[in-house]
């Protein structure tokens, strides 16, 4: 029985958008996913921290899935910027039960139990968000989600998956660092971050809480355990 962590997958079983012509640690990036993910086994809990598929609908992200739930033990969801085929919770949950992927769960506006743990997240904010023009009522749908979702642990310890970095070299996002800070959370894991972006991540110990990039790319394309 395991606890592990991955993001940033960026599936494309379906639609015509391989990460491969990136080149470099993207090259044959799937059969990586497929021999990191195979540690995996039926008591197993896997948080995917973002970017799962590039499938513009569930649909098209159907082929993406399975790739996913072929492999033992749950799955746990959290939105990422990329994730176009994300739907109502409710249309997700339909979905999902109609094609049999039972191992596959959303973590929004909710949390889920590992042991002790209590498992927490949404997708987060990031300056990329702010240039983009989206404005404070979308920032401040993703701190309810996030409160939300750190209300529903209760008082157990909490770890926070996140698919944009709430601290990074030269960025911060208070509003998301003071609620953590203020429900307790001490391990922060996040994505988002690729390739040159990779050192400019914040790792380690800051202000009391852990934080750990966990995008596929940086993790060699197997999942970082955190728990047993």
């Amino acid at each position: 029985m395991a606890l592990y962590a991955i993001g940033d997958t960026h599936l494309s079983l379906t639609v015509d958008k391989p990460m491969d012509i990136f080149g470099g640690k993207w090259e044959g990036y799937v059969d990586k996913l497929r021999q990191g993910l195979s540690v995996l086994q039926p008591e197993d809990t896997l948080v995917l921290c973002g970017d799962i598929s590039w499938g513009m609908s569930l649909e098209q992200a159907e082929a993406d899935f399975a790739f996913l739930d072929s492999f033992p033990g749950r799955k746990l969801i959290v939105k990422g910027n990329h994730d176009y085929w994300w739907n109502t919770a409710a249309k997700m949950e339909r979905f999902w039960a109609e094609k049999g992927f039972d191992s596959l769960h959303i973590l929004h506006n909710n949390c889920y139990f590992y042991g002790n743990y209590a498992l927490c997240g949404t997708r987060g904010w990031f300056y990329e968000e702010d240039a983009a023009g989206h404005n404070e009522k979308v920032f401040n749908r993703e701190l309810i989600r996030l409160e939300a979702s750190l209300k529903a642990a209760g008082e157990g310890e909490k770890l926070c998956f996140l698919h944009y970095p709430p601290r990074y070299q030269g960025y911060v996002c208070p509003e998301i660092i003071t609620l953590l800070g203020q429900y307790g959370v001490k391990k922060c894991y996040y994505g988002h971050l690729h390739g040159a972006s990779h050192r400019l991540a914040i790792e380690g110990d800051w202000s009391g809480i852990a934080y750990h990039l966990v995008a596929a790319d940086y993790l060699q394309f197997r999942p970082v355990q955190i728990a047993e």
